[in-house]
């Protein structure tokens, strides 16, 4: 009994100091292996360098309704949802306010946003950060590209939205593609801002390109 013991505890040793070198090695070489690291690049646009600069910055997913100043309030950039990826890299790369911008053309046309969640009148600290209504602002500046399942239709800076699991979700296409010329897009899905194959991942209901 003793015996089969020690062996039993030999072994499971011998394997938690080997593994780590196995995968360590194996790690190297399917990086090199041309099939599995197949990803190109294009010119990326300042929409695009900016969303990525959140990348390992904003780590965690947090949906709380913050109070925010105003203009140009946020919520800490460890921090947010899908929208503050798309709000802090404009902010970053084109000076656009969208809390600012949203807030000011929901006071002129309050009737043509959302009633989603029963607003009777504006709110700053959250307005900007739904994405049913930065759908709805994006289409009234005329942004509005057509939805395809076409990846050459989708450019670097692009804009798209979805439902993931029936809850609205908004992404920036990036200027990463796979071999195949699909487009990457950088999101924050769950686990802070990340960039990944997920274009076509959810049925897309929404593409804006800013002028």
């Amino acid at each position: 009994m003793i015996k089969k013991y020690v062996i039993n505890s030999l072994f499971i040793l011998t394997l938690l100091t080997t593994v780590p070198f196995i995968v360590e090695l194996f790690a190297d070489k399917i990086e090199k292996i041309p099939f599995i690291n197949t990803s190109k690049e294009t010119p990326a646009p300042p929409i695009v360098k900016s969303a990525r600069k959140q990348i390992g910055k904003t780590i965690i997913y947090d949906p709380k309704y913050v109070s925010l100043s105003y203009p140009n309030g946020d919520v800490p950039f460890n921090r947010g949802v899908c929208t503050d990826v798309v709000i802090r890299a404009l902010r970053d790369s084109a000076k656009i306010d969208l809390q600012k911008e949203v807030h000011e053309d929901m006071k002129k046309a309050f009737l043509t946003y959302p009633k989603i969640w029963g607003a009777t009148s504006t709110d700053k600290n959250i307005d900007h950060r739904r994405v049913p209504n930065l759908k709805n602002y994006f289409k009234r500046k005329g942004y509005s590209l057509a939805v395809t399942k076409n990846p050459t239709d989708y450019k670097a800076g692009d804009i798209v939205t979805c439902k993931v699991k029936g809850r609205p979700h908004i992404m920036i296409v990036s200027s990463k593609q796979t071999s195949d010329g699909v487009p990457f897009v950088i999101h924050n899905i769950g686990w802070g801002t990340r960039e990944n194959n997920n274009l076509f991942t959810y049925e897309l209901d929404g593409h804006y390109r800013l002028k």
